[in-house]
This record gives structure tokens, C-alpha cells and sequence, in this order.
């Protein structure tokens, strides 16, 4: 929809493409049928795992991140983790890590190396490998992506 948007506008020449693309949401109201039942389902920080959905799983701002593929889970409203989940707050990183440690933790990535970004360097979020590892029973990992860039918005 976004790509076909932006050939309406005429900013995009034609082309044609075989590549899978992923677009998965993390923080929204959905009316869903679970349990015999229609039910408003929240995902703030989660995203749909049904049968077959694709969805993307990032670490920290210097860690891997995961394209998986749902397993439709019940127990779990068809629903993973967004992502790593943070360990400390905002705040709390903010007075916990030094510049120094993000610049070395985000060496092999392209991204700020200010303090405006404390927050959200590598240690202040959960592994993202214990993360994937508990959740095994929600999705199949299909493919591990290296960082090599980072925008925070």
C-alpha cells in the first residue's frame, strides 16, 4: 500500500520486484475471534503470530535482529514479543551508561553516537537471545539480520 501511495504521487519510477516485504505493527487494537469468542485484542509491544504471518523481532540498537514466521499459537492470542524489551528505564540507562560504552557496544554500526541516545544502547534492553528462545512455542525464526545501520526516530 505505502509503495503504491507513493507511485501515485509520482515519486516512484515503475518497477517490478520478487522481494518479500515484512510490515508488522507493535502497538494497536484489533477485533479478533479467539476462544469461540469476538474479542478486542491489544498488542502494545507485541505483534500478530498467526499460521504464516511474517513478522520482525530487533534487538538493541547493536544486536541482531529476526524475521520470523507466526505459528499461531492460541495460549498467546496469536501474539509475540516486538522485540527485546527493555531491562532498566529510560532514565535509569540514561545514569547508568557512559558515551563511552554505547560508542564501543554500536562500534560496527552506523547510528548516532551522541548522548541524546543513551537510552537506548545496547544493556539497557533484555538479550534478544533468551528473548527468541522463549518464545519458540510462538514463532520460527526464518532469517537473523545483522545491524549495520540504526535510525532512532
Amino acid at each position: 500500500q505505502s509503495i503504491n501511495a507513493i507511485k501515485c504521487n509520482g515519486e516512484l519510477p515503475d518497477f517490478t520486484t520478487d522481494t518479500l516485504v515484512v510490515n508488522c505493527h507493535h502497538n494497536y487494537v484489533q477485533k479478533e475471534f479467539h476462544f469461540g469468542k469476538e474479542i478486542f485484542v491489544t498488542r502494545k509491544g507485541a505483534v500478530r503470530a498467526s499460521v504464516g504471518a511474517l513478522g520482525i523481532i530487533p534487538g538493541s540498537m547493536g544486536e541482531k535482529s529476526f524475521i520470523v514466521r507466526g505459528k499461531g499459537n492460541p495460549q498467546s492470542f496469536e501474539s509475540c514479543s516486538h522485540g527485546a524489551g527493555r531491562i532498566m528505564s529510560r532514565t535509569q540507562a540514561k545514569k547508568h551508561f557512559s558515551l563511552e560504552h554505547h560508542i564501543e557496544k554500536t562500534k560496527d554500526v552506523e547510528c548516532r553516537k551522541d548522548a541524546d541516545v543513551i537510552e537506548e544502547t545496547v544493556g539497557a534492553y533484555k538479550d534478544i537471545n533468551n528473548v527468541m528462545k522463549s518464545q519458540e512455542d510462538l514463532v520460527e525464526i526464518l532469517y537473523t539480520l545483522k545491524q549495520v545501520v540504526c535510525v532512532k526516530g
